[in-house]
């Protein structure tokens, strides 16, 4: 997942939440991320997709949070996003005549379970109302 979607993501939902139920357009979420509007949009729509945003289209459109901040997990942005592995995946196919390559993967695969149970366990104990009071 190491493509910013995360941190996106939380951006937008974190001036959602700021926002108190006020439409917001994908052009004024994009000048605050300093991103590509079609950027906003999309990440909105899988947002969307996942029950966390609900959005309006046309000149008075925009979205707002579907569930208030204080029922969205951060665990619950993290899994919206999520791609592929924390740490990346080799791109080779190591040599099962080596007692390293033979096993290497699984190994990996095992360790990078336990890492990202860890990260998705802070996750799940922050609200997205709690990482938005920071900017109070």
């Amino acid at each position: 997942m190491n493509n910013g979607r995360f941190p996106i993501s939380l951006h937008i939902l974190t001036l959602l939440a700021r926002a108190e139920g006020s439409l917001l357009s994908s052009d004024f979420i994009a000048g605050s991320i300093n991103c590509n509007p079609v950027i906003v949009r999309k990440e909105i729509s899988n947002l969307r997709s996942c029950g966390l945003v609900e959005s309006k289209e046309g000149k008075n459109g925009g979205a707002t949070l579907a569930k208030p901040a204080g029922n969205i997990l951060l665990s619950d942005i993290y899994a919206a996003v999520r791609q592929s592995s924390l740490l990346g995946n080799s791109r080779n196919t190591p040599n099962p005549d080596c007692a390293v390559g033979r096993d290497i993967n699984t190994h990996l695969e095992n360790l990078y379970a336990e890492v990202e149970g860890v990260l998705v366990n802070k996750l799940h104990g922050i609200s997205l109302a709690d990482f938005s009071r920071q900017f109070d």
